[in-house]
């Protein structure tokens, strides 16, 4: 065990980060803002050939309006499974077909929805946080145990668990950041 092995933590834990980072992102998608988005639907749950299956392998999904999203299914004989679906989902919209594409009509958000998104925001935006904090505790403790071995100094050690603490600063301002953005988003009328 090298000091070298000990340094090698805090690039490790900024991949992570950078990992934690983007699945915030992803799962911010499924929030709802007053605009259509085909990442609202994607991972709806569809019971398809006797098996629950992600919208996103059943169907196109476009958003040709702001305010409207459509699917069309690349087998017909599943627009009712698919409505059922929707209908079934906490989207409070209600689907309409032709019998070749599936139309959703994404109404406005009322206020109160909105205040509603926004706390389901800062749920989301908080667990995020908590991951980074999670990693950094995590790389700090391996940081810790490897110290030992590797004989480092004082010093040394110090100037990693710094770094290590810049590092997780930086990452919880992204965090912050990409939730003010959604936030606004949100209440954007």
């Amino acid at each position: 065990m090298t000091a070298a092995d000990i340094a090698a933590i805090v690039p490790q834990t900024e991949e992570r980060m950078k990992k934690a980072i983007a699945a915030l992102r992803h799962e911010l998608t499924t929030v709802r803002t007053g605009r259509a988005a085909p990442s609202l639907v994607e991972g709806l749950e569809v019971e398809a050939y006797g098996v629950a299956t992600p919208l996103i392998q059943l169907a196109s999904i476009t958003a040709p309006e702001p305010r409207l999203i459509q699917v069309q299914p690349w087998d017909r004989n599943l627009i009712k499974a698919i409505e059922k679906a929707v209908q079934a989902s906490d989207l409070g919209v209600t689907p309409s077909n032709d019998g070749m594409v599936i139309r959703l009509p994404i109404p406005a958000l009322t206020e109160e929805r909105r205040r509603e998104m926004v706390k389901v925001l800062h749920k989301k935006v908080e667990d995020g946080r908590v991951e980074i904090r999670t990693l950094r505790r995590h790389s700090h403790d391996e940081m810790r145990r490897k110290e030992k071995d590797a004989g480092i100094s004082a010093d040394e050690f110090k100037r990693l668990e710094q770094q290590l603490q810049k590092l997780t600063d930086r990452y919880i301002l992204a965090v912050d950041e990409i939730g003010e953005a959604k936030e606004k988003e949100i209440l954007q009328v």
